[in-house]
């Protein structure tokens, strides 16, 4: 039985340094422009019209997470379970349903308060995707936009909701202590990416990180170079995580959130994985900058 969420279709970021943004997204992620406005501009990396949405806001954080559903009987068995659960979830206006290109929207909160929208179809991009940054492109299509990590208020009540009340698979949990912080995450997947959604204890901001993944291995090299020429803040050098296996590093966004740009992720078979506990972040690398600078003389 497949899960009746297809994949994470898009996010949305309410940002105050539109300016900042726009250089950040294209000249470092290498993403493309696809529509302007008054208050912002969307973002693509595949085929589809839209992945990110951002927006001048004063909030620096994830506003809203767009989901897609599988089919239209998916759609109709989740705004029941939504209703059931008692998240209240609301059917879109015609105009917001036009904006979003889509043939039917819901709208809904998960339990930590984040907004969040469930389409039916999504609208595709005129042309092909381009990138000067990454000529070799990103994984995204059917996968979806690639995964991020949520805060939640009450974490076990956030993972019940991912997983009972929109039917998402668990692919696997990660809990150890890394430089003195407690790490706790629960990993969900929605399709053959072996996660779109990782659930997280309380954070400052709505998101931890998102992630992108390029087509291929030297894709990560240069966008760990471009951040380091636009001197954005390196949060974790190269590395490799044990479940999904990526191959990737940290940075910081103009928001003050993070963003994970990596390679090589892992697919699974929804319908016979079996989920699996890790002791560590990752297998090798990873590392906080700040643990490699010298040590000062006494």
């Amino acid at each position: 039985m497949k899960p009746p969420v297809a994949q994470l279709a898009y996010l949305s970021f309410g940002v105050s340094k539109l300016d900042d943004w726009e250089r950040f997204a294209v000249e470092v992620l290498g993403l493309q422009i696809s529509e302007r406005f008054d208050d912002g501009f969307d973002l693509r990396l595949d085929s589809h019209q839209r992945r990110f949405r951002i927006r001048q806001s004063s909030a620096d954080d994830l506003q809203l997470i767009g989901w897609q559903a599988a089919d239209s009987d998916s759609f109709n068995a989740l705004q029941k379970r939504l209703e059931k659960s008692g998240a209240q979830p609301q059917l879109a206006s015609e105009s917001l349903r036009q904006e979003r290109g889509v043939e039917r929207l819901l709208l809904f909160h998960d339990p930590a308060g984040i907004a969040c929208e469930l389409a039916l179809g999504h609208q595709s991009a005129a042309e092909d995707f381009e990138s000067t940054q990454v000529p070799g492109g990103f994984v995204g299509e059917e996968l979806g936009l690639g995964h991020l990590v949520v805060t939640s208020r009450d974490q076990a009540k956030s993972e019940a909701f991912y997983q009972e009340t929109l039917g998402f698979g668990f692919s696997d949990r990660i809990a150890c202590e890394i430089y003195g912080f407690d790490v706790n995450l629960a990993f969900f997947h929605t399709n053959k990416r072996h996660h779109s959604l990782a659930v997280g204890g309380r954070l400052e901001k709505n998101i931890h990180h998102f992630l992108l993944e390029a087509q291929n291995m030297d894709e990560v090299g240069r966008a760990y170079d471009r951040c380091i020429k636009a001197r954005l803040p390196i949060m974790n050098t190269l590395g490799r995580h044990p479940n999904d296996q990526m191959f990737s590093f940290y940075a910081m966004t103009p928001s003050g959130f993070q963003f994970e740009f990596g390679w090589g992720g892992r697919i699974i078979e929804p319908a016979t994985h079996r989920p699996d506990a890790f002791d560590r972040i990752s297998d090798w690398g990873h590392h906080p900058p700040i643990v490699l600078a010298p040590r000062r003389k006494s």
